[in-house]
């Protein structure tokens, strides 16, 4: 029974980190809050305002979120206690297990509440536009941009969030040139800002018929939904220039082939954006919009400019020296960022979407301002 005495020592040292994540998660202000929307929302003519009523209704949702899993932490800490209790009383090891795997758990479930607390950015909570381009490289960059890319979705599938294909060009033998994707749920962009950057493999590749070894790259970039009546942007007409074109490429269950795939061009920064998923142009058109409008608000905050107007239009290279993470697969397996120092050697893990240790060392870095020295 000396595991079970072990446990109990365990929890009693984790309440102290339960009570100050409370604190730090503000439930007692998401309480009174929330009292507050659901006073509205049972107010006469609440639905009136449809896209206010819709405001409301989702940051009702995301609250009680917070507060029903800050309290499931709670009870899970209740019930573990009680399992110990019970098993010390009658000397019964036989849920041990349920103990073992319980405390994990709720271990695993105040960092990942813990990581939260973190993303205090104004647009953390937003939904995630994530886009792939292949560097140089012709095949082999293209089919590194299309591993990038499972590696994303299932990370995203993983943690319930999803996503919804905005554009999709497939490569010239294999692999992808460019793809966006639009990721769903809570605090998406929070999570997935860390993986903005360049991405650099190297490997024996399986399309050298003498299996050298080569070194690819591949951008990601990674930006916040923002709303479509947002006021932090405004986006004059005649500085957007509209191409329609024939969706093309093997793209398969990935595109509709039809002539309503439209590219908008922001004339002023160089920015581009495309859509070519929906079959309806003005459709596509939207989302294109949406895209533009995200990509300048968030290059805007993050270059701490006073106005869209200051946005140069600046490429970034993708190249040696610039990457944010080095994948190796040969003459050893590991994966490292360059900015935190944080590794994996179990890259099939990494590329199946384990991402979770890079993404919660970005965010300790960024709260600490402790990054590594290049």
């Amino acid at each position: 029974m000396i595991q079970f005495e072990e446990y109990k020592s365990k929890l009693n040292n984790l309440k102290p980190a339960l009570i100050t994540l409370r604190e730090s998660l503000n439930i007692e202000a998401a309480l009174n809050e929330l009292e507050r929307l659901h006073a509205m929302q049972e107010a006469p003519g609440f639905w009136d305002d449809p896209a206010k009523s819709q405001t409301i209704v989702k940051k009702t949702h995301a609250l009680e979120n917070k507060v029903s899993k800050y309290e499931k932490m709670c009870a899970q800490w209740d019930d573990l206690m009680t399992i110990i209790e019970m098993a010390l009383e009658e000397g019964d090891d036989s849920m041990l297990d349920e103990l073992t795997e319980g405390y994990a758990s709720l271990e695993h479930e105040m960092e990942v509440s813990r990581l939260e607390t973190l993303l205090t950015g104004d647009y953390d909570s937003n939904n995630a536009i994530v886009s792939f381009q292949a560097g140089a490289g012709g095949t082999e960059a293209q089919d590194w941009t299309q591993m990038l890319y499972r590696m994303y979705t299932r990370w995203v599938e993983a943690h319930g969030l999803s996503y919804k294909i905005l554009d999709y060009l497939d490569g010239d033998e294999a692999g992808i040139k460019s793809a966006s994707i639009l990721v769903e749920g809570e605090n998406a962009y929070g999570f997935l800002k860390s993986e903005n950057g360049v991405h650099r493999l190297v490997r024996v590749s399986p399309f050298d018929a003498n299996a050298r070894r080569q070194t690819s790259f591949s951008a990601v970039e990674v930006i916040p939904e923002i709303a479509d009546d947002s006021n932090d942007v405004e986006i004059r007409q005649e500085d957007i220039e509209m191409q329609v074109f024939r969706s093309s490429g093997a793209g398969g269950q990935h595109i509709n082939k039809t002539s309503s795939a439209v590219r908008l061009i922001h004339k002023p920064t160089g920015i581009v954006v495309a859509c070519q998923t929906q079959r309806d142009q003005f459709q596509n058109k939207e989302t294109c919009m949406r895209m533009l409008r995200s990509k300048l608000v968030e290059i805007k905050e993050r270059e701490h400019l006073e106005k869209i107007s200051d946005i140069k239009g600046t490429q970034q290279k993708i190249e040696w020296g610039s990457q944010i993470r080095n994948y190796v697969f040969m003459p050893y397996t590991l994966a490292k960022d360059t900015r935190t120092g944080y590794e994996m050697t179990n890259i099939n893990a990494v590329m199946d979407g384990d991402l979770d240790g890079f993404i919660n060392a970005y965010l300790t870095c960024a709260a600490t301002g402790t990054w590594v020295t290049k």
